[in-house]
């Protein structure tokens, strides 16, 4: 057998490896909430006002469609501030967790808020948020006087005048609009342009028929009324937040005072008012699915390399 032969077998044999490597290491958690995992999540909850969390919550009671690759229609339900008429807002962790390294935190969002579609209702204007580099143990939102994490966020109507939001130790109240943090976005407003192609969604027939008030279709820049993959890449260098592909953030982590490994999701109001809507509770939430975190898939690919590597390094000393 010649040398570019056994090389050749030796590279099929690295990609096996790498590849069974990968696969074992993967997931790294998973949680799909189709049996209630209340038990093992945490609930940081700063008291300011009222919350709703459901790890088990049936969403085809509010009409939303199973989540793409979901098995039941059982999800992560979160929304705050629809009666206490306080700024504030909650996350909730994995209890006990944390992840460390290269790595990808994926997960199915649905937004959703009072209609009508477009401007939104009464007190509409809130938060989905999520992030990784927490200690599990501190709620996330807005308003708190230090961060110790890297958190996104996103209204559920554009009813802000910032929409698509980055926070982290160095930007404890948020990076500014415009900043090279929102990847070229000349403002984190979802008017932007950059966002134009999140636009015209329709409440679903289902939700529609039972809250007649949900007519109309999503404006520009708005993610809500559909399911959306959002996936948080983190590599040591940027954590990058994208949704449906599309950069919306990447928050440089050198420097920052992180509070640990594990991630979170949340919800908050972005000011004091509360909604009066009769269906506040149920329609201005936040829906969670199908978490995932994995090794960061470039880490595989430099498993690869390093192995092909080594490889083409014994095989060129044997034959000198």
């Amino acid at each position: 057998m010649n040398l570019t032969t056994r090389i050749a077998f030796a590279a099929a044999g690295a990609l096996c490896l790498c590849t069974v490597a990968a696969t074992q290491a993967a997931p790294l958690y998973s949680e799909n909430f189709d049996i209630d995992p209340t038990p093992s999540w945490t609930v940081n909850d700063p008291g300011l006002s009222d919350v709703t969390v459901n790890f088990n919550y049936d969403y085809s009671l509010i009409g939303v469609p199973p989540a793409p690759g979901g098995s039941s229609t059982r999800g992560l339900k979160l929304t705050a501030n629809n009666t206490g008429g306080v700024f504030s807002g909650f996350s909730v962790s994995p209890t006990g967790k944390s992840f460390t390294g290269a790595y990808r935190v994926s997960f199915d969002l649905w937004q959703n808020y009072v209609g009508p579609l477009g401007p939104g209702g009464n007190g509409t204007t809130q938060l989905s948020t999520f992030g990784i580099g927490t200690s599990g143990t501190t709620a996330f939102w807005p308003g708190a006087a230090t961060k110790e994490s890297v958190a996104f966020a996103e209204t559920l109507d554009g009813g802000s005048g910032n929409d698509v939001r980055a926070y982290s130790s160095a930007a404890p109240t948020g990076y500014a609009s415009g900043n090279a943090v929102f990847n070229g976005a000349a403002s984190n407003n979802n008017s932007d342009p950059y966002y134009a192609g999140f636009t015209g969604v329709s409440a679903p027939a289902a939700q529609l028929a039972l809250y007649p008030g949900q007519t109309g279709s999503t404006d520009a820049g708005e993610i809500s009324f559909q399911w959306r993959k959002v996936v948080i890449d983190v590599d040591g260098v940027n954590a990058t937040w994208s949704v449906d592909g599309l950069v919306m953030a990447k928050a440089p982590l050198a420097g920052l005072t992180l509070g640990g490994g594990n991630i979170f999701f949340g919800h908050s109001d972005t000011n004091a008012t509360s909604s009066n809507d009769a269906n506040d509770v149920a329609l201005n939430v936040t829906i969670i699915d199908n978490v995932s975190v994995v090794p960061e898939p470039g880490s595989v690919t430099l498993c690869l390399f390093g192995a092909l590597s080594a490889v083409a390094v014994r095989r060129c000393r044997r034959s000198s």
